[in-house]
């Protein structure tokens, strides 16, 4: 055998391996996990990940109905953000590649791609693989036909899973969760700092009139701060905390953004009423001390 063909036979080969080997990482929990684009075939194989992925993929089964409407998903790309740590990705993840398999549809038309957790990277791929796509839970599948998104959805089924991909092919999908995260998103995507801040009454009647829970601004918060965006975070922690002027964690999240901004002066004013609202709020009572004697000298 020519040694020159030998050659481009084992590089080939290996160029292959190192594809279809998904990258992994260590959290501060020990636990490990996937980042990056990957092979549905590490969930099904991967012993890390294939006894969540059995338990759901089994217990997903189709209502009976009529599923004429899956000719719509034959030209549909999904590309699946999720997380291997994320307890909703271990659940609707293996649901969805299960109704797709029983609606006859191709599996190479879903695309995965995993997320870091922790402080540093909170919800990136490694090489920024969620930029630009609107990501801040997962999962999140954005369906998509012609390179182009035409429906999403996040973290869980607005009805259940059947329902919601039904009215997807229809034409009619249910408006994904977390409405006011994906105003902000939107909106800080679209428009500068300053315009937002011109016209922020519309934009917060806008966030209170979709807001859910108080978690949902939160985290979206957090979302900025780890991913270099902390102005907006400052404002998104903000908005948050005239919405929920009586939740310590927010009050809290804000007076902490505050602190980073070296806003001492209304960092106080905050943690004073994280403080007078939970008492027992141990970092809160910490950090409030230590800024008030930090003013003091």
């Amino acid at each position: 055998m020519n040694r020159y063909f030998l050659f481009g036979l084992i590089l080939l080969f290996t160029h292959k391996i190192l594809a279809q080997t998904p990258q992994t990482y260590t959290n501060s929990a020990g636990d490990i996990h996937l980042a990056g684009e990957l092979d549905l075939s590490v969930l099904k194989t991967d012993t890390t990940y294939q006894g969540w992925f059995e338990q759901y993929y089994n217990a997903f089964q189709l209502s009976g109905k009529n599923t004429d409407w899956k000719k719509r998903f034959e030209n549909t790309e999904i590309e699946i953000f999720l997380g291997t740590w994320c307890g909703d990705s271990k659940r609707w993840v293996p649901q969805l590649v299960k109704l797709w398999n029983e609606l006859g549809l191709d599996e190479n038309q879903l695309k995965f791609t995993a997320l870091y957790d922790g402080e540093e990277r909170y919800k990136q791929g490694p090489k920024g693989e969620e930029k630009g796509k609107s990501i801040h839970r997962v999962p999140t599948f954005i369906f998509k036909e012609n390179d182009k998104e035409y429906a999403r959805i996040v973290e869980f089924p607005v009805n259940d899973l059947e329902t919601d991909l039904a009215q997807i092919a229809l034409g009619y999908a249910s408006e994904p969760n977390y409405r006011a995260a994906t105003y902000l998103l939107e909106l800080f995507d679209t428009d500068s700092l300053e315009s937002i801040y011109n016209n922020v009454q519309t934009h917060f009647n806008e966030v209170y009139q979709r807001v859910g829970k108080e978690k949902e601004l939160n985290t979206l918060g957090y979302l900025f701060e780890t991913s270099d965006r902390f102005p907006q975070a400052l404002l998104t922690y903000e908005i948050n905390s005239v919405i929920f002027p009586y939740s310590p964690r927010v009050l809290n999240s804000y007076a902490e953004a505050l602190v980073k901004n070296k806003q001492t002066d209304r960092a106080i004013e905050v943690f004073q009423r994280v403080v007078a609202l939970e008492p027992t709020f141990e970092s809160a009572v910490a950090k409030l001390k230590e800024l008030e004697e930090e003013k003091k000298d």
